[in-house]
Order: structure tokens, then sequence, then C-alpha cells
């Protein structure tokens, strides 16, 4: 904080930037603890043979949100693995990243980055049937790329270095980028895997759908157990409560102290006024004793003898109020006569 007592440009930076943060979190820790509230109050559904009776009794044929855990099953055609044999599922994704090492200008240490330069995702009609092979009913899993968390299993992994020449070598240094070369991925939904599903569930002709909530509920579709997802997303609101905290605490302490900073510095010039005050009340009752014109005294006489020129400066206040005489004469520990503050070092004053 300067000396007119207005925030300096750091603390200003620092509650602005914590302030925005803040409000960023807790936006979005809302946002995950009503997640994590609705997937508790999600009617946990069994694939059985009653499904569609209970479905057809619901108001509407359809529960808004609801909780399905099942094994994946074909419709009709399946996907196969690229590269590993009798690898079947419903959906794929293959993924090409680009691994590189950068020059960070500012730390001056090579960075590792990486960059998708290219991905595909194939996916085929699949439902998701009971645990029990005796049971035939089947929900049908509808715009599964649409779920939050649609965790594939990765069935293939290579990497694929860069080959360099020397002067490829000395072009990358010269750029600041040295690639180090494609990272290549296969991720799959396969078929047998036990999945849980949160949406809503409908019965449209005939036939059991689970699909996206119409109502902005989440749409889930994991490979974790029920439980499992709600202590992940629950492990997710504890994150961003923290940072929420973490960063509300800093705002507001910074916020505190630019506010006692201020109330400090305006009480010290509140002071100073009235010393200053009290200061030239004793200076007139001063002359009066000594029968001395206040017209006659020159401005830039010591304030404490009258008669000699002003000829020093105190420091740290920075006062010009007496000469070198009556400096010489004040009692210890030395104090401006005008601010009371104490004097850390004299300079002279030379008047040409």
């Amino acid at each position: 904080m300067d000396s007119s007592g207005k925030p300096s440009t750091a603390q200003i930076v620092v509650l602005a930037t914590s302030s925005a943060l803040t409000a960023i979190f807790y936006t979005i820790y809302r946002n995950r603890s009503t997640t994590v509230s609705r997937l508790k109050e999600a009617k946990k559904v069994s694939i059985d043979q009653d499904l569609k009776n209970v479905l057809s009794e619901t108001p509407g044929r359809c529960i808004p949100y609801a909780v399905i855990e099942g094994v994946v099953r074909s419709v009709k055609e399946t996907l196969s693995s690229q590269f590993v044999d009798n690898c079947k599922g419903v959906i794929e994704r293959l993924t090409l990243k680009e691994e590189k090492m950068v020059w960070n200008r500012t730390t001056h240490i090579w960075n590792s980055t990486e960059k998708v330069i290219h991905q595909r995702t194939n996916t085929v009609p699949f439902a998701l049937g009971s645990h029990d092979e005796d049971i035939a009913a089947t929900v049908r899993v509808v715009r599964p790329l649409d779920a939050a968390e649609l965790d594939l299993e990765t069935t293939y992994e290579n990497f694929h270095p860069t080959v360099q020449s020397l002067s490829s070598v000395i072009g990358h240094f010269i750029s600041g980028e040295r690639p180090k070369g494609i990272h290549e991925t296969e991720e799959m939904l396969r078929l047998g895997d036990s999945v849980t599903g949160v949406g809503e569930l409908v019965l449209d002709n005939n036939l059991i759908k689970l699909q996206p909530p119409k109502q902005g509920f989440h749409y889930f579709l994991t490979r974790l157990d029920y439980e499992s997802l709600l202590r992940k997303q629950g492990n997710s609101v504890r994150l961003w409560r923290i940072l929420t905290l973490v960063f509300g605490i800093t705002a507001f302490s910074t916020l505190i102290f630019i506010v006692w900073k201020r109330y400090v510095q305006r009480r010290q010039k509140k002071k100073e006024r009235s010393v200053l005050e009290e200061f030239k009340e004793q200076q007139k009752k001063r002359m009066r004793e000594l029968n001395i014109e206040e017209s006659s005294v020159s401005p830039t006489s010591c304030t404490v003898c009258l008669s000699r020129e002003r000829s020093c400066v105190f420091l740290e206040c920075g006062h010009v109020c007496a000469c070198a005489q009556c400096y010489e004469a004040l009692p210890g520990p030395k104090k401006c006569p005008i601010c009371r503050a104490t004097i850390d070092r004299v300079v002279p004053l030379y008047n040409s």
C-alpha cells in the first residue's frame, strides 16, 4: 500500500484473482454437489422380467432418473479390435497423440507436452443385460457418447519414437521444440463388461431404453459400480470445496489486510494532524510569552528557537523544522518536534 493509502498493484491482483477463482470454484462445487445429491436420489432398478411391467405402471412410462447395472450385450453387429485377436466390443476409440519437449523461456527447462492429432470413435447399438444369463430382458443404451463418465478399457498401446538426424536435432534446438514420437492407443467397451448406467429409463414401443435425462441431470455410463461412482463423485466435490475454501480465505484475508492497512494509515494521518495543530498552538503561546509578533517571524525560522534558519531534514518523517543547534539540544531518544516520530538520521539542508 502506497503513502496515499491506495492498495498496491500486487494486492489488487491477488484480491481480484483469488475472488474470481473463488467464484469459479464455488460454481463448480455447487454443480458437482448437486450431481452427487441427484445420484443419491436416483432410483435403483434391476434388470429382470418384471421391468417392463414396472415401467408400464409408471406415469409417463418412464423413470426420470434411474440407476441400471448390467453387462454389455450386442444388439446386432459388434466391433473387433484392430490390434488384439478375439477382442470384440461395442465402442472403439482410436487416439494418436504427438509427444514432444518444448523449451520454456521463463524457467529455462524442457517441458514434456502432448497433443491429440487424431481421434476417431466407432460405436454400434448395444444393450445392458442382467448378470443372470437366464433373464432375457435388456435395456437399450441410447447416445452412449454423451455420457459423462464413459471410461473405456485400453486394449492396445504403442509408442512410435521419432527418428532424428543431425540436421533435425539442430533445427529442433533452434525452434525450441523437440519431438519425441507418436503415442497410439485403442480403447474399447468390450462385450461382457459390467456397466453402470444412470439416466432416464423409458419404455418406448415395447423397448426399454436408457437415454440422457431431459431435466438437466448428468448422464453416466461407467464400468464402475454404483457405490464406486458415488465415491468418485464425492471425492471430486471435496476437492472443489477445498479449493473454494482456500481461495476464499485468501481473498478474504487480502481484503481484511487492505482495509486494516488503510484504517491504520488514516488513523496515523489523523494523529499527525492533531499533533501538528497542537504544535502550532504551543508555538503561538511561546511567541506570546516572548512578546514576538507572528508576522516578524520568518516562515523558514526554526520552530524551536524561532531565531535561526531551519538547516536539517529529519528522516524518516521528512520534516524540515529545526536548526542544527536545536536538533543537538533535543533529548534522547530524539524525536521530531512536529510529528513525534523517532529521528533515524539527519540530512543537512543547504539553502542556495
